[in-house]
């Protein structure tokens, strides 16, 4: 059996998604132990994995939160900016200390969440086979495709892939501190430069929790990419209260804008607004944004609740409205639920962008939202049967693509055989 090391963001749209491949793993006989900082401890131990810590001084319990909340406040380039500048320091944190952690643990392979962009390199320097696991929006580069930062379209013109190019271009200026640190590492160790962006991604097997049905038609990825589907499993995951008793049994309308950019508050206002006299019963998840007493008189009368068991709820719902994060947009088409997504920064827009070209819900942008409009795309998706048969169309795909199971295939056969595994194979 293999010791597989894995690497990630502390914060739960990651920790989810890749504990709870490692728990496939770890039931298939392998030992996985995570490596993070402090505040990854309780999620990672409560999805049955080994935890190491990494950077205790400078990252002591606590800190990641404090961090995720002021980037919560955050909206568009600001909060980027801001995301680059935290990467940037945790990869020149990790890279200095994390080899000899890894190297000490015994770790055999490496699973790393494709936003970790030191991952690979650790690897390297250690002479340790790695697979890159997408739990976010798919990353590559592809001038066909549009960043994943921006909410645009797929278009075939050359108009567009100028358009594409350039942002690239805008995009890689922007990410440049990431990429130097990560450079100087690497002439230290003595391992060839990183020419392109893509080129931190494994060489082995590169898997995406995406269903290949959720994303614009790539033409220009790596033979050995793999659209695995989502990784999702309530036993991973912390028990969360509930009163399901208050449920009235009316249409369900389920409120997330995750747990990270959550801490614009007065969004919570606008959704309780627009849902206001509709006949639907609407349910808030704070994120850890705020406690309920802190918005004590939402109109409507929704239920609000700190943290919400999101996956019990979606089996319930008919909606969900989301900031349009990778795990909860995934979480609702595993469901057959339609979405209104309301994408704040990051990797949002490009997901909420998809949710409107897959034909799966409606997108109100942060600079347009108002009660009128966002309460217009509630009604549509709500009430024309298009959107929820598209929900259903990519439930399905969902269903087909293999999920968790799919992924750790791949993953056992890569260490296996030292070799590439090819999609379709």
């Amino acid at each position: 059996m293999t010791h597989f090391g894995i690497f990630c963001p502390a914060a739960n749209g990651h920790l989810n998604p890749m504990t709870t491949l490692g728990n496939e793993l770890l039931r298939r006989g392998h030992q996985v132990t995570v490596f993070n900082f402090l505040d990854a401890k309780a999620t990672t131990l409560a999805s049955g994995l080994e935890f190491q810590p990494l950077a205790e001084d400078e990252f002591p319990a606590g800190s990641m939160p404090e961090r995720l909340a002021q980037l919560g406040k955050l909206s568009e380039l600001t909060a980027f900016r801001y995301t680059i500048k935290l990467l940037t320091q945790v990869s020149d944190l990790l890279l200095s200390q994390a080899p000899a952690t890894i190297k000490k643990a015994g770790v055999e392979a490496l699973l790393v969440d494709q936003v970790s962009p030191e991952g690979g390199t650790m690897a390297d320097f250690l002479n340790l086979p790695f697979i890159t696991v997408c739990s976010a929006l798919t990353l590559n580069q592809d001038p066909k495709i549009p960043p994943f930062c921006t909410p645009w379209q797929y278009s075939p013109t050359w108009i567009a892939s100028w358009r594409n190019q350039l942002s690239y271009q805008l995009l890689s200026l922007l990410a440049r501190p990431i990429r130097e640190v990560i450079a100087e590492y690497r002439r230290q160790w003595k391992l060839p430069l990183h020419s392109h962006p893509n080129d931190a991604y494994s060489k082995l097997a590169q898997l995406s929790q995406q269903p290949a049905e959720f994303d614009f038609p790539r033409q220009n990825l790596p033979p050995h990419f793999h659209f695995t589907g989502p990784y999702h499993n309530p036993a991973t995951r912390k028990p969360m209260p509930f009163p399901f008793e208050q449920l009235t049994g009316q249409p369900l309308i389920y409120a997330s804008m995750g747990t990270v950019q959550n801490r614009l508050l007065d969004v919570f206002k606008i959704i309780a607004s627009a849902c206001e006299g509709l006949d639907a019963q609407l349910v808030i998840s704070l994120g850890g944004s705020a406690t309920p007493e802190f918005l004590p008189s939402l109109p409507g009368n929704p239920i609000v609740v700190g943290y919400a068991p999101q996956l019990e709820l979606l089996q319930k719902a008919n909606l969900t409205i989301t900031h349009a994060g990778m795990n909860t947009t995934l979480e609702s088409l595993s469901n057959g639920v339609p979405m209104v997504a309301i994408p704040v920064t990051n990797d949002q827009p490009g997901v909420a962008a998809r949710i409107a070209w897959t034909g799966v819900g409606e997108v109100v942008s942060l600079k347009e939202l108002s009660v009128p409009k966002l309460r217009s795309a509630i009604v549509k998706v709500l009430t024309q049967e298009s959107y929820k048969q598209r929900a259903m169309e990519m439930q399905g795909a969902i269903g087909r693509s293999g999920g968790v199971k799919k992924a750790a295939d791949i993953i056992e056969q890569v260490v296996l055989t030292g070799k590439p595994v090819l999609a379709g194979k």
